[in-house]
């Protein structure tokens, strides 16, 4: 949901930027480690757990309680040479909707128990010994934050979608005027947004079409659906807009309640705006392997 801060996770213990790690949403598990760990938890402020955005070494036997989410929504808690599961289509993530992938394809339960690495134990000392400027368990820096909101309503770049001009000109100026919320209902496929009912000019179905991370459709309702990590590949509702990529994680790190707005922008800038973020993350991540002696 936000590959930016699983990004910086992993960066952090060494690991390459997609390597599985785990997403931690709104409340927190309580782990124990068998082995010697470097773990690193990056995104969303909880109650408890880990110093954020930084390396920890963790002794055998620790227990680590991580409680609710204080600010933002989503944490990811990478460990050195990743989860161990098997890959599915070339991935170890977890897709809850088709029940494959991850561990037996479900979301995780008291007692499972995740494999890493056989050496990942060796792994873990011989990564944190190549850190600079460590008290001995930790480091005495930390990674920038990235993509935790510090106010509402969060600003989404918007680009007008294939069906705008097809609403009524009230739905075409709410959309991008109005505060929306995160609806109670929303989930990894998409997030329904509570605002203003969106209205098209006519009632012609239309045909379905192809669907992206971050475009915006609306049912008939009127409520608008921000479709997300787990969305369908086609879809046949009206399509309003497509968020700019550069935003949807920050987006993800919205819990339920949480605001937004929608400001109108062109291709171009969408394209700028996700160079930009790229050229930022490269720079975080660049300084991270220059603390391995990379």
């Amino acid at each position: 949901m936000d590959p930016v801060a699983l990004a910086l996770a992993n960066a952090l213990v060494g690991n390459p930027v997609h390597a599985a790690a785990l997403e931690i949403t709104i409340l927190g598990p309580e782990l124990r480690f068998e082995h010697v760990t470097l773990v690193a938890l990056c995104g969303a402020e909880f109650h408890g757990g880990l110093p954020r955005n930084r390396p920890v070494l963790l002794a055998p036997g620790t227990r680590l309680s991580i409680g609710r989410a204080i600010r933002g929504a989503r944490a990811y808690l990478a460990v050195a040479g990743g989860i161990d599961v098997a890959p599915v289509l070339g991935s170890r993530s977890t897709f809850l909707p088709g029940r494959f992938g991850g561990l037996e394809g479900r979301a995780l339960r008291r007692g499972d128990v995740l494999p890493l690495r056989e050496d990942a134990a060796a792994l873990s000392q011989e990564r944190f010994g190549a850190l600079k400027n460590t008290d001995g368990r930790s480091v005495r820096w930390s990674a920038p934050l990235q993509t935790v909101p510090d106010r509402e309503p969060v600003l989404m770049h918007a680009i007008e979608g294939q069906h705008f001009a097809g609403f009524d000109a009230a739905s075409q100026r709410a959309f991008f005027d109005a505060v929306w919320y995160i609806a109670p209902e929303s989930n990894r496929m998409g997030f329904r947004l509570a605002g203003p009912a969106l209205a098209r000019r006519d009632g012609d179905e239309i045909l379905s079409g192809p669907t992206a991370l971050g475009t915006v459709q609306v049912p008939a309702s009127g409520a608008p659906i921000a479709l997300m990590a787990d969305h369908q590949t086609t879809g046949g509702y009206p399509r309003i807009a497509e968020i700019a990529y550069a935003d949807v994680p920050r987006l993800a790190q919205l819990a339920p309640g949480a605001t937004l707005h929608f400001a109108k922008c062109s291709l171009d800038t969408a394209v700028e705006l996700r160079r930009d973020v790229k050229a930022r993350v490269d720079a975080v991540l660049q300084s991270i392997a220059w603390e391995f002696g990379h």
